[in-house]
């Protein structure tokens, strides 16, 4: 017996094939991306009957085309790792759609087990499925399960157990497409034979049907392998597409799709589906989505939702905030004590404690946040989200498609624009696609959440859900009428159609919300103690040297000694203390500003002042180029530098608070610059990657930065007037 098996979980979007995973694997998981891809990759073991089982969780999909990257992933991992067995994760309410990627698997020859979930969200429906016969009819084994309370699990495994055990070689399904596809799929053979590394890893008519489909992944392959005969073999596919153009105006991918439902179609006609509900009834999820996505209630209801989110991640967490922020305190008093002054002491206080410790403060409010998105995401509502958002972004010259890539950088703060960008894949629309790729940076991140938190704990306290609210409004308003710019610009077009599946409501299980919940909250703290902590140390590094002349030090130790004598023999100690503490922070002011940090910051002074930005925030806003939590570390570092009476440590909240250069209008053209400026390099690279150019990563950091500025100087200016005077 080995040591392990490998098993593939795959399945459509919302098909429960994540809550497949979790319910076998539990806390066994492991999360990372695959290599060069921010896909994320989760894998987890169980132990059945002795036997060790890996399970693989690919990205959700519909098909194994060539059109996303979730796509790419799956088939590459199913062909390149060859996992022993994949377990087909189908919905059971929506056969027909589910089934056809498992045509796709057995297309490939390869080892599958369609596991049936949602079995009873289909008898609520009224639907009666024949597992047995449907298993006749494909071949392959049919374990009926419910993923979400573990029923059929141990089924499952025995059947996985049961399966690999197996020597024989499985067949590749054949699907008959047709007069003019089926001659092409001739016509391939003889080229297609001498490429025999690929027929190594896929079978020889797969890769024909792939060639017709005008699959760019396969074709670059074909190329590599026979570069003699692509040619060949591609004009021999163009000639196809063309003939069907003419003849049926459509093309060869359109054929082959719906000669696959056809034979899901063949086969559930055959009294795999029955249904006991009379025609006209409507589902539970019809019901609530009746009101739920009405043109006019929907979008009233999506915003209380949003507030209702905000609402319950600061009422929940404000506690656990300040017991974090008194512990980080602590920390910086016994280090104090512990440690005699000097350049090492100063790091840990300034550039780990305050800085990274101002991050990991945030935690609390990550986690409450993450926790209300996974309760949306795993109901089935923030599908609705994108279908309401639709309507709109069609006027804004966008695909309904782009919702989920705005979604997922954080249109409801807590994403990442890096997947997002990403995501922007499975938009076909070259002219789409680039416009919702330049505008999804727009969106609150979770790297921007400690920073939007922070300026909105420390001045608008009494209202943060609403300013939080209005922050997400602001955001997608903004993010939208960019895309207009664009689109009415340098990217003109037409809008095309877009049509989504809308997955039933479910109740989200609280195992499945504690493990997404502690994932993306496992991953803030990871980058928290690495990459924050390095950028951290290097920003404190450049506020600290090269330090004061000789000269400015010598005459800050004679402003002490006149202190003295003027306090000699007064018993105001008080007095005494609050004027050598004045001397020290003019010092610390000092030493800061002539820091290489301080010098860059200081530059930049006389045009950020315009926007109501000092020169201490601007070291932070540079820093925010590279990651955008590094701007709470870098505040927190360069005002604890500027704090030089421990026993009177604050938090970074109170401090900025508490500064002069800060209120609440400069807080609110900060918060609004940092919100729209320049994405993070990471963000940067991706954009430049799926572009293909660097010139529309240029023009986004450029772009984004000058609108962020101009914003920032018009909130300033206009609040001054208001407010300030």
């Amino acid at each position: 017996m080995q040591t392990s098996i490998t098993v593939a979980l795959a399945g459509n979007p919302n098909s429960g094939k994540t809550t497949l995973f979790n319910n076998l694997t539990g806390s066994r998981q492991h999360v990372g991306n695959y290599p060069g891809i921010t896909v994320e990759q989760k894998e987890g073991y169980r132990l059945h009957k002795g036997q060790g089982i890996l399970f693989v969780d690919l990205p959700g999909t519909y098909s194994l085309s060539a059109y996303s990257v979730e796509e790419l992933v799956a088939r590459d991992f199913i062909i390149n790792e060859k996992p022993d067995v994949i377990v087909n994760v189908v919905d059971a309410s929506n056969l027909e759609r589910n089934l056809y990627l498992s045509t796709q698997f057995l297309e490939l020859g390869l080892p599958v087990i369609v596991a049936l979930n949602m079995m009873d969200m289909a008898k609520s429906r009224g639907l009666i499925i024949d597992h047995a016969k449907l298993e006749t009819l494909l071949g392959l084994p049919v374990v009926p399960i419910v993923a979400r309370s573990g029923k059929g699990l141990d089924a499952l495994l025995d059947t996985i157990l049961r399966i690999t055990e197996k020597t024989q070689t499985v067949q590749p399904l054949r699907i008959n497409y047709g007069a003019d596809i089926e001659q092409a799929l001739q016509d391939l053979h003889p080229w297609l034979s001498r490429c025999t590394s690929l027929l190594k890893l896929y079978p020889e008519r797969w890769l024909g049907v792939k060639l017709v489909e005008h699959d760019t992944q396969i074709i670059e392959k074909v190329r590599a392998c026979s570069p003699e005969d692509a040619d060949k073999m591609l004009a021999r596919c163009e000639e196809t597409a063309n003939h069907l153009q003419q003849t049926l105006a459509v093309y060869p991918e359109a054929i082959i799709a719906d000669q696959r439902y056809g034979y899901i179609k063949s086969i559930l006609r055959q009294g795999v589906v029955s249904t006991t509900l009379v025609k006209d009834r409507l589902y539970t999820s019809d019901r609530i989505d009746r009101v739920v996505t009405h043109r006019v209630l929907g979008p009233i209801i999506m915003a209380l939702v949003l507030f209702g989110l905000y609402t319950f991640t600061f009422s929940f967490s404000g506690s656990m905030v300040g017991w974090l922020e008194e512990f980080f305190a602590l920390l910086n008093r016994t280090i104090d004590g512990a440690m005699a002054d000097g350049p090492l002491k100063s790091m840990l206080m300034s550039g780990v404690v305050d800085g990274v410790g101002g991050v990991l403060g945030f935690v609390p409010i990550i986690m409450f946040m993450f926790f209300g998105i996974a309760v949306l995401e795993d109901s089935g509502y923030l599908a609705r989200v994108a279908f309401m958002m639709d309507r709109i972004f069609h006027f804004f010259g966008l695909h309904g498609s782009s919702v989920m890539p705005f979604i997922i950088s954080g249109g409801i703060a807590g994403g990442c624009a890096v997947p997002g960008v990403m995501a922007t894949r499975t938009l076909r629309s070259p002219k789409e696609r680039m416009a919702t790729l330049l505008t999804v940076p727009f969106m609150n991140c979770g790297a921007k959440l400690p920073v939007l938190t922070l300026l909105i704990g420390a001045f608008f306290s009494a209202h943060q859900a609403w300013y939080m609210f209005l922050a997400t409004l602001l955001s997608w308003v903004m993010a939208l009428l960019a895309a207009k710019v664009l689109r009415l610009t340098v990217l003109r077009g037409e809008s095309t159609p877009f049509v989504m599946e809308l997955p039933p409501y479910r109740f989200p299980t609280a195992r499945g919300l504690l493990i997404h919940t502690w994932e993306r909250t496992w991953q803030y703290i990871k980058k928290a103690g690495t990459v924050i902590l390095g950028i951290s140390i290097l920003l404190w590094a450049m506020m600290t040297y090269p330090g004061l002349p000789e000269g400015r030090v010598a005459a800050y130790e004679t402003q002490r000694e006149q202190v003295q004598a003027q306090h000699a023999g007064k018993s105001d100690a008080k007095a005494f203390e609050a004027a050598l503490l004045a001397v020290d922070a003019a010092e610390a002011t000092e030493h800061l500003r002539n820091s290489y940090a301080g010098r860059i910051g200081t530059s930049l002074e006389g045009v950020s002042g315009l926007a109501g930005i000092d020169w201490r925030t601007n070291i932070a806003l540079v820093g925010g180029f590279a990651a955008k939590e590094v701007i709470v570390s870098t505040l927190g570092t360069a005002y604890s530098l500027g704090e030089v009476d421990p026993e009177e440590s604050t938090s970074l909240s109170r401090r900025l608070a508490a500064d002069s250069n800060w209120n609440a209008v400069s807080a609110l053209a900060v918060l609004v610059f940092i919100m729209f400026y320049a994405p993070c390099f990471v963000t940067v690279v991706c954009i430049a990657k799926e572009a293909g150019s660097w010139k529309w990563a240029l023009f986004s950091v450029a772009f984004n930065t000058i609108f962020a500025f101009i914003l920032a100087v018009l909130i300033y200016q206009v609040g001054r007037l208001l407010f300030l005077n």
